[in-house]
């Protein structure tokens, strides 16, 4: 590959600051990925934890052909009439090859997208993505960690960690670095409640 890996990650306003901040630091820092943040007509937004980012370009301004993984953050707007309609975006994506991977309310954009229409996903639950007559139900995986198939990555919110090693293992990425920092987070699971 002669260029880096160019990752796009798609924030809204009230996203879910830490479902994608795992898989876009190990991406840059360990993985020299070149990650970027669009938002709806590029502006400000500010997550669910109150950190106001500036994206570095419009939705509206993607170029598919410069990208390698496309993103979709979670966060409240996705079930709100404020959400933007990526649908097209995100299915020509797929179209093209392009990694999808989409975490939490995210997964409802692949969703409407019609992109897990014939690949096994999950989401924070099954009916969450069930309200939307989506034609996939059939290949819902009800586990608490992604699933990756045919270059798509779903997961509930609770799995920042699951969703990062997905990607980056659909990326061609699964070295021994991976599985130190993997099993390290794992043993944080390990003590008793």
């Amino acid at each position: 590959m002669t260029h880096s890996t160019r990752s796009i990650t798609i924030l809204t306003e009230n996203f879910a600051d830490w479902e994608t901040a795992l898989i876009n630091s190990t991406a840059r820092a360990y993985y020299g990925f070149e990650t970027r943040f669009a938002s709806p007509g590029g502006a400000p937004v500010t997550s669910m934890g109150g950190m106001l980012v500036t994206p570095h370009l419009a939705i509206e301004a993607i170029r598919l052909d410069e990208l390698d993984l496309l993103i979709v953050c979670g966060g409240s707007t996705w079930q709100s009439d404020r959400a933007p309609d990526i649908t097209a975006l995100v299915a020509a994506a797929h179209e093209r090859n392009i990694v999808v991977a989409g975490i939490c309310d995210g997964t409802r954009v692949l969703a409407q997208a019609g992109v897990l229409d014939h690949v096994r996903h999950t989401s924070n639950s099954a009916e969450n993505l069930a309200q939307l007559n989506y034609a996939g139900a059939a290949h819902y995986q009800d586990v608490p960690y992604a699933v990756a198939d045919q270059r798509v990555v779903t997961a509930p919110g609770s799995a920042p960690v699951s969703f990062m090693a997905e990607i980056l293992r659909v990326m061609g990425i699964d070295d021994d670095n991976l599985k130190a920092y993997l099993a390290m987070h794992a043993a944080e699971h390990g003590k008793p409640a």
